[in-house]
């Protein structure tokens, strides 16, 4: 799919995005649809997390990830086909989990489509995004707390366990992280043959 592209990553502040002229901050996502996807980013509000508003709900197939505008066209065509060279198929959300202590995230968990969701971020990250290096190995979930105090993350986990929703994943879109420090969606690809 093409020569990788040099792809970093710096560390940002919580919520903002560092602005460097010439540079975006991107990530690819599986988007969460209605109604799942606005319930759980609800419950992130209830929550308290001050980014609830500010990341559409997802599960991450390349998290933020520095690239040139330059080479942002080569980016579309690679996740393009990679999405030509994808299937629709089915995830199933159910139950909680959390990745404490390593990191104060509190989830939603991918209990069917793990293997989808694997072989998609495999697509995504390889090519002009295969530089892209993982701070940890990849576990398709969506975030419904994260860096909140202990008793809050304890509440997230407790109040989403019996959490069930199934849909069907047609495409992959692309999300740009904006200087205001909202991730908006800008493309999406769609699988063939989806509707």
């Amino acid at each position: 799919m093409g020569a990788a592209l040099p792809v970093t990553r710096r560390p940002r502040s919580r919520g903002r995005s560092v602005t460097v002229p010439g540079v975006q901050t991107i990530g690819v996502a599986i988007a969460i649809p209605e109604p799942h996807g606005p319930e759980l980013q609800s419950w992130r509000e209830r929550f308290g997390d001050p980014l609830a508003r500010m990341i559409p709900t997802h599960v991450t197939l390349l998290p933020p990830t520095e690239v040139a505008d330059a080479d942002m066209a080569a980016v579309e065509d690679h996740l393009r086909a990679a999405a030509a060279a994808s299937e629709p198929f089915g995830i199933h959300l159910r139950g909680t989990g959390t990745f404490r202590p390593l990191s104060d995230v509190v989830f939603v968990t991918v209990a069917e489509g793990i293997a989808g969701c694997e072989l998609l971020e495999e697509k995504v990250r390889s090519g002009p995004l295969g530089h892209r290096e993982l701070e940890f190995a990849y576990h398709p979930h969506v975030t419904v707390a994260h860096d909140l105090p202990q008793h809050v993350l304890d509440d997230a986990f407790e109040k989403l366990a019996d959490y069930d929703a199934r849909f069907s994943v047609t495409g992959i879109s692309l999300y740009v992280h904006g200087p205001d420090g909202y991730w908006r969606p800008v493309r999406e690809f769609r699988f063939p043959g989806s509707v």
